[in-house]
């Protein structure tokens, strides 16, 4: 049973603690328990259509955006792109790219359809955001999107066409976010390529303390 009461999300109990940090499940996703999911630290991550799975995990992976750097490497190949950046102007074709991207190992994909409608709404709310990359076609080649909860940025998923397009994004996303006041950037893991970026594994109680003091500051988005 999931642990929100129509109200708020709650930990899980350390003493039944999943080792995974599965708070429980629930048939229904709407903006109202992203919200209050997302204040409390909680972010769902479905197995089928049906059923919509939520998580506090006990490790989290973060980036402290004055911790963030590009890669040299990274920096020289973007530099040679004439791309432009972009925010919230097709979060709609973000997340559904994102759902239908090929990811290695994976048989399908978390994005379901009820994730998607969700998150669409949840943007036209106000509390999800896309950054995008465009080509000199003006064509959409790469992006990622995610969710703003006071100082913190909840990344989600990311998507790209061409390469470096992605790390173009992510690369853009942290410079607008510095400038816009936010100072943590979630990215529930640590991948080869946001360790690169400066991403690092914390424990849930450090996180719980991240989100505490942040997710009620005010942000310049």
């Amino acid at each position: 049973m999931i642990n929100w009461n129509d109200s708020c999300f709650s930990p899980p109990a350390s003493e039944t603690e999943d080792p995974y940090g599965f708070v429980g499940w629930s048939e229904d996703l709407d903006t109202n328990m992203l919200k209050d999911a997302y204040y409390h630290g909680v972010f769902p991550w479905p197995e089928d259509e049906n059923e919509i799975l939520w998580f506090s995990p006990p490790a989290r992976g973060i980036v402290n955006i004055e911790e963030f750097h590009i890669p040299h490497g990274t920096v020289r190949e973007l530099k040679k792109k004439k791309w432009r950046l972009e925010i919230d102007r097709a979060f709609d074709q973000v997340i559904e790219e994102c759902a239908a991207a090929y990811r290695p190992g994976q048989g399908g994909t978390w994005i379901t359809p009820k994730m998607i409608r969700a998150y669409k709404s949840f943007h036209r709310c106000g509390h999800a955001h896309s950054f995008e990359t465009y080509n000199e076609d003006g064509a959409l080649i790469g992006g990622l999107y995610g969710v703003h909860v006071g100082g913190i940025f909840c990344g989600e998923s990311m998507f790209f066409k061409e390469s470096c397009a992605s790390k173009f994004a992510l690369a853009g996303m942290f410079r607008f976010l510095k400038s816009a006041g936010v100072k943590v950037v979630d990215t529930q893991m640590v991948t080869p390529t946001l360790a690169l970026f400066g991403a690092k594994e914390i424990s849930r109680d450090e996180y719980w303390q991240k989100l505490e003091a942040l997710r009620d500051e005010k942000i310049l988005w």
